[in-house]
């Protein structure tokens, strides 16, 4: 019977798609009490032109100096008061802002971090740093503005319509005419904003992507001398990013003078006909002055408005390509629990391929490990070594076939209970930046000094620790700029060991150290216990004492054993050791 039939599949899980109002809660307080003092300011504000009115009307005729000092006091208080209640608004609207953008932030972060490397791929490093950065920064401004303003200003529109109403109902017609132009100017500029907005968002996309590529490959760009090349091509993405700001920057332009405009007209038209009935006796100067004080906030709070139709636009825009990430789930895919047999890690015609309709980066691998054992992996460059080794890390679902750890079908374990069992040298070795202490903490927060030096001394860093005035404690710039390629290999070995992992994986992790090196190395390597091994190299003097090698060819394996049985019986692993022992004109077998 095949292990594959004694599997009970487990149903997909429906994930919840994550929302970004998800991350309002515990806020709702504080979003309440911004836009409810900002209505106190407006309550505050609106007041103000009748005690002016009254001032002109009542205590400059009578010239009564009590009564005006009288109001004037009341004025300033009315001012003390305002700014209060906006201070304490904005400290609201900046607070819950803050605390929400900082919260999606670690969300999408931490959302990110349990994708596969298949969604990871797909997306691409400068789109998510987009998002996480630009997106989420206008997603802040636009709910700070919004909790100040969007109460507010309408309050202020609607209310000072009110109160020209109070002072003279035909008046007040004026305005009534000005508010529904000015809405739908606000409403055709947001409707022709805001798909563009999106559009704006992808470009910086691209442009960040071309920044980050051109930045991290300077040398090569140099070494090929295609500066000029690479100028065009930036500019060429920057200016379209540009071009679409453009556009959508005029049409925003005309927003402000298409309002200051209807605004001005209906002043005119105020201004006349106020004259008139003040002529007539029907009306004060006080009240024209107030009438035109409650004209001038619309005209001010439009403004704003339209500013913060803008910002929102601009907000939403963010908000849909951040959620856009949050809706997307990870495809790898668990089973329940289920003992097949008692191999410590074996694989039984696998095959993998990294597009569904891609051709197969692996095809038909099976293969068994016992534990403890040293397995080397090697093969031409595309044959698939980082591939596999990726599988046995569950980074990427298999495509067919079974893979079984410890008896058990990988995908039967957590990622984490999986990723504790095991540590990865990858490729690239990457650095953080801190100290080497804190890079090797990595491997194991709890570490002792104790069990720190035993990593440095098994990956032959003990030069490296000897070399720094602040030995283990040295500083680490980003990226590990200030260390050596072999040193930065021994390094991310140590933190590896620091895990004391029942897997460990070497994926060409020693191509920049000497053969000395290397070969000290995989002696200490043995020393290792309840530790299996897997070395990834080009070299064949790195693979000499595995207990298995396994050969690559193009995604398939097409040999597996012993350095002397393969030197014997596989053409393809025979033409690489020669190769390099007729190259490098020595050989180490032992």
């Amino acid at each position: 019977m095949d292990v594959q039939d004694k599997i009970v599949k487990k149903g997909e899980n429906e994930v919840k798609q994550k929302k970004l109002i998800e991350y309002t809660k515990g806020l709702k307080l504080q979003s309440v009490l911004s836009p409810f003092f900002k209505l106190f300011e407006a309550c505050v504000e609106l007041s103000v032109p009748l005690i002016v009115a009254d001032i002109i009307d009542k205590g400059i005729p009578s010239k009564d100096q009590n009564f005006i000092i009288i109001r004037f006091i009341v004025l300033i208080v009315l001012g003390v008061c305002s700014f209060g209640f906006a201070l304490v608004a904005q400290y609201f609207s900046s607070k819950v802002a803050n605390k929400y953008s900082c919260r999606i932030r670690q969300g999408l972060f931490d959302h990110v971090l349990d994708l596969s490397y298949k969604e990871i791929d797909q997306l691409g490093n400068a789109t998510l740093l987009t998002r996480m950065t630009s997106d989420i920064n206008q997603i802040q401004t636009g709910v700070n503005m919004f909790l100040r303003l969007l109460l507010r200003s309408p309050f202020i529109v609607f209310g000072s319509l009110i109160m020209a109403f109070v002072v003279d109902a035909q008046l007040a017609l004026i305005l009534v005419i000005m508010i529904p132009i000015l809405f739908f100017i606000v409403v055709i500029v947001m409707k022709m904003t805001l798909p563009k907005y999106k559009d704006i968002q992808n470009s910086l996309d691209i442009v960040t992507k071309e920044t980050k590529e051109n930045l991290t490959g300077v040398r090569v760009i140099r070494a090929f001398t295609s500066e000029d090349k690479q100028i065009e091509d930036f500019e060429n993405k920057n200016r379209r990013y540009t071009n679409l700001q453009i556009v959508v920057g005029k049409i925003s332009l005309i927003m402000n003078p298409l309002t200051i405009l209807v605004i001005n007209f209906g002043i005119v038209c105020l201004l006349y006909f106020g004259g008139i009935k003040v002529n007539q006796g029907k009306l004060t100067d006080g009240e024209v002055v107030a009438l035109y004080n409650y004209i001038s906030f619309i005209l001010v709070e439009l403004i704003k408005l339209a500013n913060l139709v803008i910002t929102i636009s601009k907000a939403i825009a963010c908000g849909k390509r951040v959620n856009s990430l949050f809706n997307i789930e990870s495809s790898l895919k668990f089973v329940e629990k289920e003992k097949i047999n008692d191999d410590f890690l074996s694989f039984n015609h696998v095959s993998f391929k990294y597009n569904n309709d891609g051709k197969e980066a692996l095809n038909d691998i099976s293969f068994n490990v016992k534990k403890n054992q040293t397995i080397g992996i090697i093969g031409g460059t595309g044959s698939g070594k980082t591939t596999l080794i990726n599988l046995i890390n569950h980074r990427y679902d298999i495509s067919n076939g079974l893979i079984i750890y410890k008896g058990y079908p990988l995908n039967s374990y957590s990622l984490n209970e999986l990723r504790d069992n095991i540590s990865i040298v990858p490729q690239k070795a990457v650095l953080f930046e801190g100290t080497i202490r804190s890079n090797l903490l990595w491997g194991k927060k709890t570490a002792s000094d104790e069990e720190l030096y035993r990593a440095i001394f098994l990956s032959q860093s003990e030069d490296i620790i000897r070399s720094k005035a602040k030995g283990i404690d040295e500083k680490v710039e980003q990226g590990g700029r200030n260390f050596s390629g072999g040193q930065k290999q021994r390094l991310t070995i140590a933190r590896a060991l620091v895990k004391n992992s029942q897997i460990l994986i070497l994926d060409d992790s020693s191509s920049a150290l000497d053969y000395k090196t290397d070969k000290e190395l995989r002696m200490k390597l043995k020393q290792l216990k309840d530790t299996t091994v897997f070395i990834i190299s080009q070299r064949t003097s790195s693979l000499v004492s595995c207990d298995n090698i396994l050969v690559l060819d193009h995604g398939n394996l097409i040999a597996q054993g012993t350095h002397e049985e393969l030197l014997k019986n596989c053409s393809l692993y025979q033409e690489i050791h020669y190769c390099q022992f007729e190259k490098e004109n020595h050989y180490e077998t032992k």
